[in-house]
């Protein structure tokens, strides 16, 4: 018999029985709208973070002190306070580096007149603008005048301006207070708007470093440095000198632990990238039960069919039909079944995609790769859970099937 007609025969065998032929389906839809929806959040997630860490500039180096705990054992609080003014200056004649700035925050209320807000002032120099990609939208940054001389100045974010100033009140020129202390505002910086990790990027206090760890911190070390490279073909270099002038302001023999990290955009490029699709992975698994749940149902009603056309098949081999015939034709029933399953889930997958990016406003890609995968699943679900009813349908004796009622 040719191949058509046995795609005919069973085409019009599933659309006898459209309600089962649905409910049958139903897990295999399900399962590969999921599937698509989790991979495009995943591949959305991944390339939000990507994109979010490179507009902090691509070639930016964050130093950090040791890690709080290592191997579940809290380290010596003095580990924290490892980074000193003095890496600063010995790091401003690093040759890979082309900026570098301490920074230090501290949480509070800042206040103007009635209006409060709880905010973060953080310390840093005039290059820490420069090495975050951000810009001063109203005023000035402060200088290195400002830093040497411990000034009460600040730069504040459209967050601040918002919560504190009426709408149209300029503030520059005016003196706020934070924690108590009163700061000159000197600038304003642009709009970043939230990031990707939820942090709004608007609402901070910048203010020279001097004056956050003398008058705000009382302390005498730094809490992380930010740098960033001459280049990001140079980044990779930058760190190795980076690590090199910290080991040897640190007097770390060679064979000791730094007490310090060292992270370039790259790694934690790298960091998030394996962390999201970890958890994408993990996802689609939750998500692929509902294929099993739906092969598992083609494997049922495949068993159902068989029973109820036992003397249609009798009867086909009585007058010469062949065993490899009926089994062909049962699996063609199989695999439609879950092929076209498969399609209107990546459809509703597709569209799932699109309604989770406009309502719930996370991003999503959907690749040719998951469309692919979801096709190749679906063909291997259907012969896989297809194949044991149809080699049952095609190893039945014909005087037995014919006397089945």
């Amino acid at each position: 018999m040719r191949v058509n007609n046995l795609f005919k025969i069973a085409w019009r065998a599933i659309l006898l029985n459209k309600t089962r032929t649905l409910l049958t389906m139903l897990g295999i839809i399900i399962g590969v709208g999921s599937v698509i929806a989790m991979l495009a959040i995943g591949e959305g997630s991944k390339e939000s973070i990507k994109a979010e860490i490179s507009s902090m500039g691509s070639n930016m180096i964050n130093i950090r002190p040791g890690a709080g705990f290592r191997g579940g054992v809290r380290m010596d609080p003095g580990a924290m306070q490892s980074l000193t003014l003095d890496d600063y200056e010995a790091l401003q004649h690093a040759e890979y580096l082309s900026s570098v700035s301490p920074v230090v925050n501290a949480g509070g209320q800042s206040i103007y007149g009635a209006n409060n807000w709880p905010t973060t002032v953080y310390g840093v120099s005039p290059d820490y603008i420069d090495i975050r990609k951000v810009e001063v939208e109203d005023g000035s940054m402060f200088t290195q005048y400002h830093i040497d001389s411990n000034a009460k100045v600040a730069v504040i974010g459209k967050t601040v301006v918002e919560n504190l100033f009426q709408e149209g009140e300029d503030p520059v020129g005016k003196t706020i207070r934070f924690n108590k202390i009163p700061f000159k505002v000197i600038g304003v910086l642009s709009e970043k708007g939230e990031s990707n990790f939820g942090q709004d990027q608007d609402d901070v206090i910048l203010s020279p470093y001097t004056t956050v760890m003398k008058r705000i911190l009382a302390q005498d070390y730094i809490q992380s440095l930010s740098a960033s490279a001459i280049s990001e073909e140079k980044a990779e270099e930058a760190v190795t000198e980076v690590e090199r002038i910290l080991r040897d302001e640190h007097n770390i023999s060679a064979g000791e632990e730094d007490d310090f990290n060292v992270f370039s955009m790259d790694e934690m490029i790298s960091m998030f990238s394996s962390t999201s699709e970890m958890l994408t992975y993990l996802l689609v698994a939750i998500a692929s039960i509902s294929l099993l749940i739906g092969g598992i149902g083609i494997m049922n009603i495949m068993y159902v069919s068989v029973k109820e056309r036992t003397r249609e098949i009798g009867l086909r081999l009585a007058v010469g039909a062949k065993g490899s015939v009926i089994l062909f034709q049962f699996l063609i029933e199989s695999v439609l079944l879950s092929f076209t399953g498969g399609l209107i889930g990546i459809g509703l997958g597709i569209i799932s995609s699109y309604a989770i990016e406009e309502v719930m406003n996370w991003p999503t890609i959907i690749t040719t790769s998951s469309i692919m995968i979801s096709f190749l699943v679906c063909a291997f679900t259907g012969t896989f859970f297809g194949w044991y009813p149809a080699r049952k349908a095609s190893a039945l004796d014909p005087l037995v099937a014919l006397r089945y009622e």
